[in-house]
């Protein structure tokens, strides 16, 4: 089964007052294997940037000047995309802008959904753990996986952690991911163990010695303390 995991980084939260996409990063997994295949843009939104958005993901005007706009990347994107399994968290806020961006680019654009089927692994982490936090650090937390170089958002390594994340969340995994060699934020041989529960029942059975094995076992010992050695596990020590 292939699956995308995906985030984006905008210039605020909110479509309805204009705001826009400035980065999409998603890593693929097939058959919950890395394949080290990632897709990664920077874009030019054609507008400000919050700076509280700024605050969050470092992400400036300036630093996008020279980027190409949606419009240049929007096929790309849905090629990489087409016929997988999205893993988002929070997946509304992220749709939201992608619907926006793709309409914007062809008005009869029906939505992601028509072309992937959507997870929001933030609804699964809340059933999973309802009352906990379930923020993307809050389970890199829980879940033991490194985000130590996670000082600023940024679309593409929250979708390499979220990756991780996910693959752990639902079920564990062993891989070492490939091929990624021409991004450096990239990171590749990654290992996690994978872990399984082990059904045991609720009572274990004692099966006792017959008397014949009982017999036989003591003449063992007695032969061996006739040879001059005392065994640690017999009665008479």
């Amino acid at each position: 089964m292939r699956q995308i995991v995906l985030d984006t980084e905008t210039t605020g939260l909110e479509v309805s007052q204009g705001h826009r996409i400035i980065e999409i990063g998603c890593v693929e997994i097939q058959n919950r294997r890395l394949t080290g295949r990632h897709f990664h843009r920077y874009i030019d939104p054609q507008r400000d940037i919050d700076p509280g958005a700024i605050e969050v993901h470092g992400i400036t005007r300036e630093f996008l000047a020279d980027k190409p706009v949606f419009a240049a990347v929007a096929e790309d994107f849905l090629k990489f995309v087409d016929g997988a399994e999205l893993i988002i968290h929070n997946a509304p806020f992220d749709v939201g802008f992608l619907d926006h961006e793709l309409s914007l680019v062809d008005g009869s654009f029906s939505g992601l959904a028509d072309h992937c089927e959507v997870t929001d692994s933030l609804l699964m982490a809340r059933d999973k753990h309802p009352g906990q936090r379930n923020s993307l650090d809050a389970l890199c937390q829980r879940y033991a996986v490194d985000n130590s170089g996670r000082e600023l958002h940024g679309a593409l390594l929250d979708a390499e952690i979220l990756a991780d994340v996910y693959l752990v969340m639902t079920g564990g995994q062993t891989l070492l991911a490939l091929g990624a060699n021409d991004d450096s934020s990239t990171r590749q041989n990654r290992e996690s163990s994978e872990s399984r529960e082990i059904d045991r029942p609720a009572v274990l059975r004692v099966i006792s010695a017959t008397p014949e094995e009982a017999g036989a076992h003591e003449e063992m010992l007695r032969k061996m303390a006739e040879g001059g050695t005392q065994p640690l596990w017999s009665t008479e020590h």
